[in-house]
């Protein structure tokens, strides 16, 4: 019997399985295979060969405006950038980074670490200008946009975990720490910067709206990530892995005339993706032309797959695809994943089509 027909045979089982329980251990879904092929319901998602290596406990990955890949290769102190056939263009020294994004201007907005002359490492922001270095990476200049104040007032214990970029020339910085009880300037806050005409980036100070502590919606607790949409709106996608039950939420911008901030898109228990607990330790956020949401979770080994009404699609993975992914992304039907804890980048075409 053909292979491809035996998987189309197992959907109504898993379909049913689905039903019938109230969550989905998506590693199971890496049993179901055809030569390495990952297939359920109607996609096919074929990995490539081969995969891309030697990194050192990488954090982030994008796919830049310019068709580029960019990597925060965290414990190798460096950001490195890749054609898509996974030739490597360059790479610069950023000490510890964590999380990475592109302006629309197509300078890198980088969160990684500062040493100072103590030995004590303080979180950081920085600007890597590309567009003055012709896109030679190794070349641009680094800018420091934060920390700004001396650093005998730093806290170690503050952190810069996600950006986010948008049209109009402004970027979200996530911030975590553990001093959350003060209302004006807590720890757990999205930072809003602006890059004014001059190119200078200034900060305008804290998104409004998003609770550092809460437990439901919307929230800033324990921030690792923050993806935009790359169109003309101020909407993004959040991942949490502090104390709360919905980790992935969907911050719509919202301007009234009694209200201007963020609501979310989708109501709590309105879908899959809205479920209380539905994650464990989402990293990152991907989004296709289609308005599919790709979530990497790390605790669970897993890329979870939803579509703009938050409905889930197909979710894959487990310890035998994946170990601890911390990012993905996707671009003309190709999807990247961050593989953190094996080192490497695994990338997979998307198919609709079955034998």
């Amino acid at each position: 019997m053909n292979k491809n027909y035996k998987i189309l045979l197992l959907i109504p089982f898993l379909v049913g399985l689905i039903q019938c329980t109230d969550k989905f251990d998506t590693a199971l879904l890496s049993e179901y295979t055809d030569g390495g092929n990952v297939n359920f319901g109607d996609t096919v998602y074929i990995p490539q060969s081969p995969d891309w290596e030697g990194f050192n406990n990488p954090q982030d990955m994008i796919i830049g405006k310019e068709q580029f890949v960019y990597i925060a290769d965290t414990d190798n102190d460096q950001v490195v950038m890749m054609d898509l056939s996974g030739k490597v263009l360059g790479s610069t020294f950023i000490e510890k980074p964590v999380a990475l994004d592109q302006d629309f201007r197509k300078d890198l907005i980088v969160c990684g670490a500062l040493t100072h002359t103590n030995g004590q490492i303080y979180s950081a922001v920085f600007k890597i200008r590309m567009v003055d270095a012709a896109h030679q990476i190794a070349n641009a200049k680094i800018d420091t946009l934060l920390p700004k104040s001396s650093f005998d007032f730093l806290r170690a214990d503050r952190n810069y975990t996600g950006v986010a970029s948008f049209y109009d020339n402004r970027f979200y910085i996530g911030r975590t720490g553990t001093k959350n009880s003060n209302p004006i300037d807590p720890d757990n806050i999205v930072m809003d910067f602006r890059i004014g005409t001059n190119r200078k980036d200034s900060l305008t100070g804290r998104v409004p709206n998003i609770s550092a502590v809460a437990t439901g919606i919307p929230s800033a607790n324990g921030i690792s990530s923050l993806s935009s949409f790359n169109n003309s709106t101020l909407d993004f996608i959040i991942t949490l892995v502090g104390d709360n039950s919905f980790k992935v939420q969907w911050l719509e911008y919202q301007q009234t005339d009694d209200f201007t901030g963020y609501r979310s898109k989708l109501q709590a228990f309105s879908s899959e993706l809205m479920m209380p607990n539905r994650f464990s330790e989402p990293q990152d956020v991907a989004l296709d032309p289609s308005g599919n949401i790709y979530v990497a979770d790390a605790a669970k080994d897993s890329i979870l797959i939803f579509n703009s009404f938050g409905d889930e699609l197909q979710s894959f993975g487990g310890p035998e695809s994946f170990i601890r992914p911390h990012a993905v992304a996707y671009y003309d039907r190709t999807l990247y994943v961050l593989d953190t804890g094996n080192n490497r980048i695994l990338r997979f075409i998307l198919s609709t089509e079955i034998d």
